[in-house]
């Protein structure tokens, strides 16, 4: 294959878009791979069509390599199997939905398990037809409320996803592990500096799920890291160590206080201590009990719902990590203090809260027989020695707080957790029956009765993994593709007019002859300057410059990942180049 700058269409841009917020998304369309053609959604250039598809034949073939079934399911599809497994609402403003003529509602497709379970439903009778792993590689679609960063989040995607279905769990988990396996061979092929984290499963529901984070300072995925062990979580799926429990009983009796102009954490300590409440001068914000109000919203449900969420004041509710805990449900903030007068906002204790009637999850660190300074539920007053299991009783616990640098692994207790950033590039889940049990999905077992197949979910961000590629192999000169996703292996730069450029173009032939991809600027019109910059911007392996030394019958090679430059006979250029 031979492009031609000249006749391809290849546009690159002196200056960054005004849009462009992280890396990828600069270099993809400074260098003309991509262009915008609306909010979250992108045309692939040729060169981007070109990276792009050998991303997807990497990924095709590791998946074909453990067995894996290929198809193509529908991108529009009915709202009644969705309606079924009570995704349709689940899903609520994530998805996009449509009615045809006749009225009949329909949804752009953002994921498939009920259509991999209605076909095994379909195709499959009896135990000897399993186990079966089917995957496609198909256009995905989510209504990104704030679509940004290019590809990395964008509301029509391409995206890989398998659906293995077994007989029992030990099979799920085989299918499981080989997938795992999989993806880890496929991250390498790709280049991709990667962790793999234990994740929430969300609206896919399951028991296990994880994730495979590509590193990157502007990942939108917070993960942590253990100093001691190999524990690895995303920050919404990190568990919090929670003391023993004590005897509530054994704590001192309630006192409240007056402890005017104390509505936040920092100014209710200080008193605390200027005061010695309870006789103590050692108060910390880890000792005060905070009770934040939020708003839940069901799927499906005409109102929200007020929940408060205790936890420690030395620690603020993490939103994101409190949405995945109650997922499918939505949190906002609450702010109708007005409409409640029996919430004291900045003087909330959790004594009230059963008799309002009032949800009250908690904190795993809040633990029966803890004691805590926290709100007396008048304007101006505190309590000391409140105490969970006798003076209130929470109805759960959730894992709602910010997770820190520096706290307990839960894993090892004795490590302490890292946090980094990382762009989320795959995601492995063992759903068990949940999708078989909503559509009734049996076969024949090996003891003539039925047996209801259990599934495992496997997906990749194709699309994804293309920016994810170019976030971590970049410089301030531009893209730097490795060698197994880059558009072209070779790009020909023919340094001025007349025999140099006849030699690029002839060199080109003689190089996609010998199966070689190459790229040829033949631009007439612009500088050798001009050519140099775009070759770096545009990031293909190696660059051979055709210039000054061609007389002499030698040619520049230049490594764009290391800088190092050579020169060398055209003669043993093609032998240099297949050696790589």
């Amino acid at each position: 294959m031979m492009l031609r700058m000249s006749t391809s269409l290849i546009r690159t841009l002196r200056e960054d878009p005004a849009d462009a917020e992280v890396p990828s998304h600069r270099l993809l369309l400074r260098a003309g791979y991509i262009r915008r053609a609306a909010p979250g959604g992108y045309t692939w250039l040729p060169l981007g069509r070109l990276v792009l598809e050998r991303v997807t034949e990497i990924v095709r073939a590791e998946m074909t390599a453990i067995g894996d079934q290929e198809v193509h399911f529908p991108a529009l599809l009915p709202a009644e199997p969705y309606r079924t497994s009570g995704r349709w609402t689940e899903y609520g403003d994530d998805i996009f939905t449509l009615a045809d003529r006749r009225g009949a509602e329909h949804l752009l497709a953002p994921t498939h398990e009920e259509l991999a379970a209605l076909l095994v439903k379909e195709l499959f009778t009896s135990y000897r037809d399993l186990p079966v792993t089917l995957f496609q590689i198909q256009t995905k679609f989510r209504d990104e409320a704030r679509p940004r960063a290019g590809l990395l989040r964008g509301r029509e995607f391409l995206m890989k996803d398998a659906y293995s279905f077994d007989l029992d769990d030990e099979g799920l988990r085989a299918a499981y592990g080989r997938h795992r396996a999989a993806y880890q061979r496929t991250f390498d092929r790709l280049g991709l500096d990667y962790t793999v984290v234990h994740a929430m499963s969300g609206a896919m529901g399951g028991s296990a799920s994880e994730e495979f984070l590509a590193t990157t300072p502007v990942g939108e995925d917070t993960y942590v890291g253990c100093t001691d062990c190999h524990y690895a979580a995303n920050t919404e799926a990190v568990t919090t160590p929670a003391p023993a429990p004590a005897d509530p009983q054994a704590q001192p009796a309630t006192e409240v206080h007056d402890t005017p102009e104390t509505p936040t954490i920092a100014s209710l300590v200080a008193l605390a201590n200027d005061r010695r409440l309870a006789g103590r001068d050692d108060w910390s914000a880890a000792d005060t009990l905070k009770n934040v109000v939020l708003t839940v919203r069901r799927p499906g449900a005409e109102a929200p719902e007020l929940l408060v969420v205790g936890l420690p004041g030395d620690r603020e509710v993490d939103l994101k990590r409190l949405a995945a805990a109650l997922a499918p449900a939505t949190v906002d903030v609450f702010d109708a203090w007005n409409e409640h007068p029996e919430l004291v906002r900045g003087y909330l204790g959790p004594q009230i809260l059963g008799k309002l009637g009032v949800r009250y999850l908690v904190d795993p660190r809040v633990v029966p027989g803890t004691a805590w300074l926290t709100g007396a539920n008048e304007p101006g007053r505190h309590a000391t020695n409140v105490v969970c299991g006798r003076d209130f009783t929470p109805d759960g616990t959730v894992e709602a707080a910010e997770v820190r640098p520096g706290d307990h692994c839960p894993a090892c207790a004795t490590g302490r957790l890292t946090m980094r950033r990382g762009i989320e590039i795959g995601h492995i889940f063992q759903l068990g029956r949940r999708y078989t049990d909503a559509f009734a999905v049996d076969v024949l077992g090996p003891q003539g009765k039925p047996v209801r197949p259990t599934m495992g979910c496997y997906g990749i961000g194709v699309s994804r993994a293309v920016a994810a590629i170019a976030e971590q192999h970049h410089d301030d000169r531009g893209l730097v593709w490795p060698a197994s996703v880059a558009p072209c292996d070779v790009h020909l730069v023919a340094a001025g007019k007349g025999p140099q450029l006849d030699a690029a173009l002839d060199l080109g032939v003689r190089l996609a002859d010998a199966g070689l991809r190459v790229l040829v600027d033949d631009r007439t019109a612009v500088s050798a300057g001009v050519k140099f910059t775009d070759a770096e911007l545009i990031g293909i392996p190696r660059t051979v410059v055709v210039g000054r030394r061609l007389a002499d019958g030698y040619v520049e090679l230049r490594d764009r990942a290391s800088g190092e430059r050579t020169e060398l006979p055209v003669a043993d250029l093609l032998e240099k180049l297949l050696d790589g």
